[in-house]
């Protein structure tokens, strides 16, 4: 696995300008028209922000207006509060912390996605028989036999793979707060997730790739029971918010049109990107390749292939107090600049 950086500069190209952009965030206001003529893109070192890497790798910034100016941050409470402070115009990370950035009342709105049904519910072999007959009793059963509760490890409360276990524990009649049959267990990062498998520190996990490639590569008992399409389809994680300056001026029709490129560029040439995967994460490029594969790499751009299953995720995060009301679709999406393509 990767190890995550603390957030930095990655190298600059021209990317993404013009137009009557208003003030107020990261963006300068550059000559002529007073259009922006730079922009800082937050992102984070995960499968789900690929496009970034691939724009990048590839030199699609070059085919727009302005100077790019890439940072890495480890995680989305960091890049909320960069959003907050105005350091950030344009930020690639998960559907929750975008939402938390639009509940603050900053002027932003998500204008892409990069991923839908990226995650998937991962148990112990043992496991998968059993609840395959008795559902959400099987928990007991485990319970019983293993002398102590499921072990879910999952990112924090209120992330995007804690939301989908959740969810899916709730669709299948288990109250994690109030059965002592089963337990979720927090962990920062897909590496120290892995490890957890490893260790034989947990049981089951919701996670995204590369975590399932590498259990399988490594013989791991832990193995997928679940994936998000069986559970919620059109699963929202990782997407691209712009803030209103950016959404109010051509840059953001062009930033999204490179990441179409990238998409595609994703499903087209899969050799190429676990190159990418490889330089720009510093996942191996043969394992990010059988990663590519999987189930759960479904990369996509048009924000409409997310929206059904948005208000789900609203929901958990209006009750996890990270948002102070659920949210509509109409706060949380801007359609116009995929539109405008």
């Amino acid at each position: 696995m990767y190890d995550a950086d603390a957030p930095t500069s990655r190298r600059s190209f021209l990317a993404a300008a013009g137009g009557s952009a208003t003030l107020g965030l990261a963006g300068c206001l550059g000559g002529g028209g007073g259009g922006l003529d730079e922009l800082t893109v937050a992102h984070m070192p995960i499968y789900p922000d690929l496009q970034w890497y691939v724009m990048e790798g590839e030199g699609y910034f070059a085919e727009i207006d302005a100077e790019i100016d890439g940072k890495e941050f480890t995680d989305g409470p960091a890049i909320v509060q960069a959003f907050g402070g105005g350091d950030i115009d344009v930020a690639m990370f998960g559907i929750v912390p975008a939402m938390i950035v639009i509940d603050r009342e900053i002027p932003a709105q998500v204008t892409a996605a990069n991923i839908r049904e990226p995650m998937g519910i991962m148990a112990e072999e043992s496991f998968h028989e059993t609840f395959e007959a008795e559902g959400g009793d099987a928990f007991a059963t485990w319970a019983e036999e293993n002398g102590g509760p499921f072990r879910f490890g999952t990112f924090p409360q209120g992330s995007v793979p804690d939301v989908l276990l959740r969810y899916w524990l709730g669709e299948v009649g288990v109250d994690p707060e109030s059965n002592d049959a089963v337990e979720i267990i927090e962990i920062n990062g897909a590496s120290a997730v892995w490890q957890a498998i490893a260790n034989g520190e947990i049981d089951g996990t919701s996670i995204m790739e590369p975590v399932p490639t590498i259990a399988r590569a490594e013989g791991s008992s832990v193995t997928m029971l679940r994936t998000a399409a069986e559970i919620l389809p059109g699963q929202p994680a990782a997407v691209t918010l712009m803030s209103d300056a950016v959404r109010d001026s051509p840059l953001a029709a062009q930033f999204v049109e490179q990441h179409v490129r990238a998409t595609e560029f994703i499903g087209e040439n899969p050799d190429a990107t676990a190159g990418h995967v490889e330089s720009g994460i510093g996942m191996p490029a043969d394992r990010a390749r059988r990663a590519l594969d999987s189930p759960l790499s479904n990369f996509v751009t048009d924000p409409r292939e997310i929206a059904e299953a948005t208000p789900v995720f609203s929901e958990f995060a209006a009750d996890n107090g990270q948002i102070e009301e659920r949210l509509s679709n109409e706060a949380i999406f801007d359609f116009e600049a995929y539109d405008s393509l």
